[in-house]
Parts: C-alpha cells; structure tokens; sequence
C-alpha cells in the first residue's frame, strides 16, 4: 500500500501517525474531519483509510458509511482508529464499513502489522 489517508482532528494525532507511516515508506495524505476525509478519499483514492470516530462536522461513523456506500470508494480499505473501545463501538464501526478497528493509543508495530494484514 503507498497511500495512507489519515483522518482525525488531533495535530498530535496526526503527527503521530505520520512519522510512523512515512518512517516506514508509506505516503500520506490528511484529512481534519469526516467531511474533508470523504472529499480528499473521492479525490485522491488512497490504499488505506485510518479514520478517527469523534470529529466535527462529519464523524467517522459517518463518514466510513458514506465512503463505504459510494461507488468509487467502497472498495478503499478504512480502519478506525479510536480511543473509543467499547465492544458496541467496535461493532457499529464494522457495520458502517470499517474492516478493522483499533484503539487509541496506537503503537507503531500495531499500526503496522493491521497494514500488513490488510495488505
């Protein structure tokens, strides 16, 4: 996978993720909410989506569902990345679209082996 999109609303977050992607050779694209992250997804057709759940705007409940019903992007694989960890959460993320989900904080060898299995 070379295109990761990363969706969250947390600059630290984000910063996180993307030392650890690009660390690793992955190319990486961001998105602040789940309005932008469903635009740039259309736009840019990552390899991987890692979608945050509590975002203004659009959540990533929300925005996994619309990517996940559009023609173009239902195809994109989408991981939400959460602090969110109830059993509940996890089920509705997966009955949104999401193929894996993992919970905030996120290691870099647990972010990596979830790409790994997706890959």
């Amino acid at each position: 996978m070379a295109l990761i999109l990363i969706v969250d609303d947390s600059p630290t977050e984000v910063h996180v993720f993307k030392n650890a992607l690009e660390r690793h050779g992955f190319k990486t694209a961001t998105a602040t909410d789940g309005v932008e992250g469903v635009r740039m997804a259309k736009e840019i057709q990552p390899d991987l989506i890692f979608m945050d759940i509590v975002m203004p705007n659009m959540n990533g409940y929300q925005a996994t569902r619309a990517l996940s019903n559009a023609p173009h992007t239902r195809t994109i694989p989408i991981v939400m990345v959460t602090s969110k960890g109830q059993e509940t959460d996890k089920i509705w993320g997966m009955r949104q679209g999401a193929r894996d989900y993992i919970v905030k904080p996120v290691n870099r060898d647990e972010l990596l082996a979830k790409i790994a299995a997706l890959g």
